[in-house]
C-alpha cells in the first residue's frame, strides 16, 4: 500500500508503546487505516486531537519522527463473484498467487441486519456428520460453535463441514492457523474439486496476532455480499475464536484498559455478539449460517470466552474423544442445537425426533451401566446390551468420520435398536416401529 498525494501525513509521534503510537491529528475516524513508518496501523482511540493507532506488526524500530499517513477510510474488501475459489490475507489481499479481485469496494464491520428483515430460520443445513445432522440438526441462519480441546482435530471437522455442507458459498475465516493447517485446508479444498464455492481469509501464526481481528469481518462482509446481493445460502466457518479473543485481549492490555474475567476485555460479549449476530435468514432466500470453533483451555467451559459465546449462540457442538472406540465424537450429552426442532421431522423424515430421543435415552442408560461397572456392581442383561449399543452408536453415528445422509442415519439407528433391544424397550410410537423396525 503506497501513500497517495492527497493523504495527510504527520511526522511527530508523541507516545510509543509496544504496539501503539499516538499522534495529534484532526479529521480522523475510528477504525481508519494508516501507514506508520511503512507499517499498516488502525485507529483504536480518539481523545480530542490525540489519535492512538494500533500498529499491526508492532512498533519496534519506529522513530518518533516517522511518517504517519492516514488512508481516510477503514478497511474495505473488493466484492464480486471473482472472490470464489480464492485465498486472502486479513486485509483481503490474495495469498494464492492470483490477481487482485476487481469489484465493488465494501467497508468491513458494518452493522448486523435489521430484525424486521429477519425470517424465522426454517431451512435444513446438512453436514453429513451424523452427530450433528441426527442429534443437533443445523438450520440456515443459525450461529453455533464447536467447543473443543486444542489437541482435537477441529480443523479437520471444519474442512469436512465445508465439503459436505449444503450451501452455495462457504467462507472460511482462519485465525492463527499453523502453516500446516493452512496448507491442509488448501489441499483438501483443491483435491475435492470444491474450490469454486469456497472463499478463505487466513491469518497464520507467522502473521501479527492483531491482524486476526480483521479476519471475521472480512469473511462476513464477503458473506453479506453473496447472501444479500446474490440471494445465496452462505456458510461461514470461523476457526479459532479463542485466538480472536486473545487478540482482543492483547489490544486492550496494550491500551491499559482494565481487564475483566480471565484477563479478557470488558467488551468481550459485545465484540463476539457483533460478529455472531450477522447470522441471518432473509425473506428472499439468502442466508448466513455461522459455525465457529472455540478451543477450551483444559476443558474449562466456564472460561470467559466459551461462557460469553454460549449466551450469544444458539447451542454448541461439543467434541470429545471416546476412549471405547478411540475416535472423536460429537458428544450427545453436552451438544445442543436450540433450533433443531424447527426442521427435524418437518424437513427430515417424520420418525427423526423419536429415533433421536430413543437413541440418546439408551446411550444415557449405557452411561449409568458404565458407572455401575466402575463401582463394582453386577450388570444386568439390559445393562450389557446398552453398553454394546453405545459402542456401536458411537462408532457408526456419533464419530466425526461418519459421512451419510439423514435418511441413512435414521436407518442405521433402527438397525441398532433391533440388534440390541426389543420393540418395547425402545419405546417409540407403534406406527413408526411397524414401519421401520428391521427384522
Amino acid at each position: 500500500m503506497e501513500t497517495q498525494a492527497f493523504q495527510r501525513i504527520y511526522t511527530k509521534i508523541e507516545e510509543l508503546t509496544k504496539a501503539t503510537c499516538m499522534v495529534r491529528a484532526t479529521g480522523v475516524g475510528y477504525e481508519e487505516l494508516a501507514l506508520v513508518h511503512g507499517r499498516l496501523a488502525q485507529v483504536v482511540k480518539i481523545m480530542e486531537d490525540a489519535v492512538t493507532l494500533q500498529v499491526f506488526a508492532g512498533t519496534e524500530g519506529i522513530p518518533t519522527n516517522a511518517e504517519v499517513a492516514f488512508f481516510g477510510k477503514p478497511p474495505t474488501l473488493q466484492v464480486s463473484e471473482a472472490l470464489a475459489g480464492r485465498f486472502f490475507n486479513a486485509y483481503g489481499h490474495p495469498i494464492d498467487g492470483g490477481p487482485e479481485v476487481e469489484g465493488e469496494e465494501r467497508e468491513i464491520g458494518g452493522p448486523s441486519v435489521n430484525p424486521v428483515r429477519r425470517m424465522q430460520p426454517s431451512e435444513l443445513i446438512t453436514t453429513g456428520i451424523a452427530g450433528i445432522d441426527l442429534n443437533n440438526t443445523l438450520v440456515t441462519g443459525q450461529k453455533i460453535p464447536f467447543f473443543a480441546d486444542p489437541d482435537q482435530p477441529y480443523n479437520q471437522v471444519m474442512a469436512m463441514v465445508a465439503l459436505r455442507g449444503q450451501a452455495d458459498k462457504i467462507i472460511l475465516g482462519g485465525m492463527g492457523l499453523t502453516n500446516d493447517d493452512y496448507l491442509f485446508f488448501k489441499q483438501v479444498f483443491e483435491n475435492a474439486g470444491a474450490l469454486h464455492r469456497i472463499i478463505s481469509f487466513v491469518n497464520t501464526t507467522e502473521n501479527p496476532p492483531v491482524e486476526r481481528l480483521l479476519v471475521p469481518d472480512m469473511a462476513l462482509t464477503a458473506a453479506e455480499y453473496f447472501a444479500v446481493d446474490k440471494k445465496q445460502k452462505v456458510l461461514v466457518l470461523l476457526t479459532d475464536m479463542t485466538l480472536y479473543a486473545d487478540a482482543l485481549s492483547i489490544v486492550s492490555n496494550r491500551m491499559d484498559q482494565i481487564p475483566s474475567k480471565d484477563s479478557m476485555p470488558g467488551s468481550l460479549y459485545s465484540d463476539l455478539a457483533r460478529l455472531y449476530e450477522k447470522a441471518v435468514q432473509f425473506d428472499h432466500g439468502g442466508s448466513i449460517t455461522i459455525i465457529a470453533v472455540t478451543t477450551l483451555s483444559g476443558g474449562d467451559i466456564t472460561h470467559a470466552i466459551p461462557d460469553n459465546t454460549g449466551y450469544i449462540t444458539e447451542g454448541q457442538l461439543f467434541l470429545r474423544r471416546d476412549t471405547d472406540i478411540g475416535k472423536v465424537i460429537v458428544d450427545p450429552f453436552r451438544s445442543l442445537s436450540r433450533l433443531k426442532q424447527l426442521v427435524i421431522g418437518k424437513k427430515t423424515r417424520a420418525d427423526h425426533p423419536q429415533v433421536m430421543n430413543a437413541a440418546i435415552r439408551l446411550y444415557a442408560d449405557a452411561a449409568n451401566a458404565r458407572t455401575k461397572l466402575e463401582n463394582g456392581f453386577d450388570l444386568t442383561d439390559y445393562d450389557e446390551r446398552t453398553l454394546e449399543f453405545a459402542r456401536e452408536y458411537s462408532d457408526r453415528l456419533l464419530a466425526i468420520d461418519v459421512n451419510i445422509d439423514t435418511e441413512e442415519m435414521l436407518n442405521v439407528g433402527w438397525a441398532l435398536f433391533a440388534k440390541h433391544f426389543s420393540r418395547e424397550e425402545v419405546a417409540i410410537r407403534k406406527d413408526f416401529v411397524d414401519q421401520y423396525w428391521v427384522g
